[in-house]
């Protein structure tokens, strides 16, 4: 949050800057310094609001750099008995020179992802703060023989009350960041057609997929999620069944999960679908994300076709 430690990995050089403007222009001054007028590249850890300060000065100045996922970072580094900012910094420099040729330069989102997502992620937060009050009032209640005169359950429906109305307001910025992009307010509609897919998970989506440019196919955004099986086997003797790998974006995975069970009950084709599934001997629950599944090809079909989804079954003779 403070400060940045700096490696440079062939000058096995090390020093802390502060994470600010002053911060980063001395970081450039002394690599530098350090390289002699060697062409080098940047590379940090994605850790939120903590490396968007820098990744934003470094876009602004021309420079290239990598935003790399920690757990990338993490895994590649064998066994690290010692942590600390030091030991992290020259493990991001190493591992930076030894995938110097795979790596793909970030880009800097632009100013309507970074808003949506500051305020998908409020709004998330405001949610969850409005459920706990809930519960909390709810179980009130329950011991109170008269909770409309009692001051706990009035303080509560108040704050109850102006968090409904922040979540509102949210809402609306977040409908009128979509609509002032032609690009994005085409995609939402054409989410919209999709039985499932409402408000929350059309965001989701436009905001994760960049209105649908980070990921090429809705497989690899499959994989993103957690949803995609991945073979376990091993010799003769091991051969597991396909599974979902833990590692995924979970908030991304919860709401498609709960767009699928929508879908089962609003969509006689997929309700049939999964019956199917279940009929065939599958587990409800892997029945449930063939369902996830589908729904993101459909989700991709719709937005590389540029027509929304029209139910064929209710054509049929």
């Amino acid at each position: 949050k403070k400060t940045i430690d700096a490696s440079c990995h062939l000058s096995m050089k090390h020093r802390v800057f502060t994470n600010d403007v002053k911060g980063f222009q001395s970081m450039l001054n002394w690599v530098t310094k350090q390289t002699k007028g060697v062409s080098v590249f940047y590379c940090f850890e994605n850790t939120g609001n903590y490396s968007l300060k820098l990744a934003s000065y470094l876009s602004y100045k021309g420079i290239a750099y990598v935003e790399e996922s920690p757990i990338k970072i993490k895994r590649s580094s064998g066994l690290v008995r010692e942590k600390t900012d030091k030991i992290d910094s020259e493990i991001i420099a190493r591992y930076a020179w030894i995938h110097r040729e795979e790596l793909v330069s970030s880009e800097l989102k632009s100013v309507v992802y970074q808003e949506l997502g500051r305020l998908i992620g409020l709004r998330d937060q405001l949610v969850r703060n409005r459920a706990g009050l809930l519960g909390t009032l709810k179980e009130i209640e329950q011991l109170l023989s008269s909770p409309s005169t009692d001051t706990s359950c009035i303080v509560l429906r108040r704050s109850i009350e102006n968090l409904s109305k922040q979540i509102k307001s949210i809402e609306s910025r977040m409908d009128s960041l979509l609509k002032e992009d032609e690009s994005l307010s085409s995609n939402y509609k054409l989410l919209l057609s999709i039985r499932g897919i409402g408000f929350v998970v059309a965001c989701q989506l436009l905001y994760h997929t960049e209105n649908f440019k980070r990921f090429s196919s809705w497989r690899k955004f499959s994989s993103y999620c957690g949803l995609a099986p991945y073979e376990y086997s091993s010799g003769t003797s091991i051969h597991r069944r396909k599974k979902c790998h833990y590692l995924g974006d979970r908030k991304m995975k919860s709401l498609l999960s709960m767009a699928s069970i929508s879908a089962i009950q609003h969509d006689p084709e997929l309700r049939l679908y999964y019956k199917r599934k279940v009929k065939e001997g599958k587990p409800k629950m892997i029945a449930l994300n063939n369902v996830r599944n589908k729904l993101l090809a459909r989700v991709f079909s719709v937005v590389k076709r540029g027509t929304p989804y029209v139910a064929l079954n209710q054509y049929a003779a």
